[in-house]
């Protein structure tokens, strides 16, 4: 899941061609001319130790990775796109027509050269692999060509994430372009659905729930510092690795089934089928005693649901479902 290797020497001659020439990368903020005043500009951002300030909006914005995508489109901001990368699922269905208008720059994350020839003045990275120095793509190398960044902030959190960080991203990339009031608009609906999840979960008493991300000489799982541990909680759910001091981490599979989970929450991501997955743990020496394998009780969430963006209150809506059917009969 990483890009393609740094630029070669030849390549990189390249790219300074591109910096120079007409039709290269836009200059930095600071030599843009001067345009008709926009509220809220000059608009100074802090953001996972980059601060940053906006003169104006950005007009040629570059996503990568899905949920920094949809952040965007659930934004109505495809007009101010010039380029996308990196799904993990498909794109939510009403997005669908506002995606299909914006070129796809690489089915992973493009090298340094793509994104420059892109002429982007922004580029918004889901994951902080986003902004890999080692492939040439870090913040600085893209400030240093006068591309402004944002990375979502789930990925250089320190303490939990939780629903509160999640209306924080939304409004920092709506003021980042402007439209405010779409973020509210947004937040409202959002949090509608997790309102009546909370409504129908009332009383419920939380299930005891293991993520099962990947894994076969130890399990991946979430830990406590991302937003799958809040998820897991509002949809009547107890992480039973919540202790685990990060978003992801490893354990052993006997302390998997010393912690006795009642359900398995599967990741659904990449090459390995869900199926796959419960057949492996099925068939898990360790396990065989737990309730979740004796009852075969799992619940299935795509991981584009499970990172900080708008699919959060619907992952939560749906693992409610899973967890507590009879609530929502």
């Amino acid at each position: 899941m990483m890009g393609k290797r740094p630029p070669t020497l030849l390549s990189a001659m390249a790219v300074a061609l591109l910096l120079s020439g007409c039709g290269g990368a836009p200059a930095p903020e600071d030599a843009a001319p001067n345009g008709p005043a926009v509220e809220g500009f000059p608009l100074t951002v802090s953001n996972c130790g980059v601060k940053t300030t906006f003169k104006r909006p950005p007009r040629r914005a570059v996503s990568m990775n899905q949920h920094a995508t949809e952040v965007m489109l659930a934004l109505g901001l495809e007009k101010s796109m010039v380029g996308t990368s990196y799904l993990d699922d498909k794109i939510l269905p009403e997005y669908q027509g506002a995606y299909d208008g914006i070129k796809v720059l690489a089915e992973e994350y493009p090298s340094f050269e793509t994104l420059l020839t892109a002429e982007p003045d922004f580029v918004y990275g889901g994951f902080a692999s986003a902004f890999d120095e080692k492939e040439g793509r870090s913040r600085a190398a893209l400030t240093e060509s006068g591309i402004n960044t944002y990375l979502n902030i789930e990925g250089c959190a320190t303490g939990p994430v939780t629903m509160s960080t999640m209306d924080r991203e939304i409004r920092n990339v709506a003021k980042i372009f402007g439209v405010p009031d779409r973020a509210e608009r947004q937040l409202k609906e959002l949090h509608g659905t997790l309102d009546t999840v909370t409504d129908k979960l009332a009383g419920a008493t939380p299930v005891k729930v293991f993520v099962y991300d990947s894994g076969d000489k130890t399990a991946f799982t979430a830990g406590g510092a991302g937003i799958g541990d809040e998820m897991i909680e509002q949809a009547g759910g107890a992480n039973l690795f919540a202790d685990l001091d990060k978003a992801f981490g490893d354990v052993s599979f006997e302390q998997v089934a010393e912690r006795a989970p009642e359900v398995i929450v599967i990741y659904d991501y990449g090459d390995q089928p869900v199926e796959d997955k419960k057949k492996f743990l099925l068939a898990n020496p360790a396990l065989k005693d737990i309730p979740a394998i004796r009852n075969k009780r799992f619940a299935v969430l795509p991981l584009s649901s499970t990172v900080l963006g708008v699919r959060v209150p619907s992952g939560v809506e749906s693992l409610a479902r899973q967890l507590h059917p009879d609530r929502f009969e």
